[in-house]
């Protein structure tokens, strides 16, 4: 829900940043990479309010597992990127707010919350580029932004980079070896049952993903 006035949603209004008392307050979707929104909140930026309502999902920040062990999934952005994930889910898809703006007031969250300088930019110029090459509508207004996405990304890219490969190269590793368990353990499994002394536990299949 989205207030272009002045009107208080949750106790703050427009300018008022986060409503009194927000916080992170969710569970778990079964089967999912999503948490439901248990603990509404409203967020007063510079000229709008936006509520987020109990039962909305989101999956905090979208840190590819790459990245995780710089840029943890939860922290003092927690809020700012349930948030992020209303308006990029729920108020650009509805003309409500672009996704320039939308972006920009994750990164103007981010500061209210005392996200340090440099993760609050990264973390902006990683949405920024998503919203341009991911987002029906993304492209509108990106070019303003372009020489301050490229002076935050050139150089964390050139300082990251090494890691990144060498964790990639890990999570390979990792995903073979538990690939090549788990076909031993269901060729047991099988071998167990021909014989007539079936297994008692079940064998879990590995689940490849770049993704937490």
């Amino acid at each position: 829900m989205t207030s272009g006035g002045t009107q208080p949603i949750l106790g703050v209004g427009v300018g008022g940043g986060f409503s009194p008392g927000a916080e992170v307050l969710v569970k778990e979707k079964p089967g999912s990479q999503n948490w439901v929104v248990e603990g509404p909140f409203a967020y007063g930026g510079k000229t709008q309010v936006f509520e987020v309502c109990q039962g909305e999902e989101t999956d905090f920040a979208s840190v590819p597992r790459v990245l995780v062990w710089f840029l943890p999934r939860y922290g003092l952005y927690t809020l700012p990127a349930i948030l992020h994930d209303h308006l990029w889910r729920v108020e650009a898809p509805k003309g409500h707010i672009s996704y320039r703006d939308a972006d920009a007031t994750l990164r103007r969250a981010m500061r209210e919350r005392g996200v340090p300088f440099a993760t609050r930019w990264i973390m902006w110029a990683a949405v920024r580029w998503a919203s341009i090459f991911t987002r029906k509508g993304g492209r509108k207004g990106c070019l303003p932004d372009v020489p301050a996405m490229l002076l935050v990304t050139i150089p964390t890219l050139a300082v990251l980079l090494p890691a990144i490969l060498l964790v990639a190269v890990t999570l390979l590793v990792a995903t073979v070896l538990e690939f090549i368990i788990f076909v031993v353990l269901l060729a047991t499994k099988k071998v167990r049952e021909l014989v007539g002394k079936p297994a008692t536990k079940k064998v879990n299949p590995p689940k490849i993903s770049w993704k937490l």
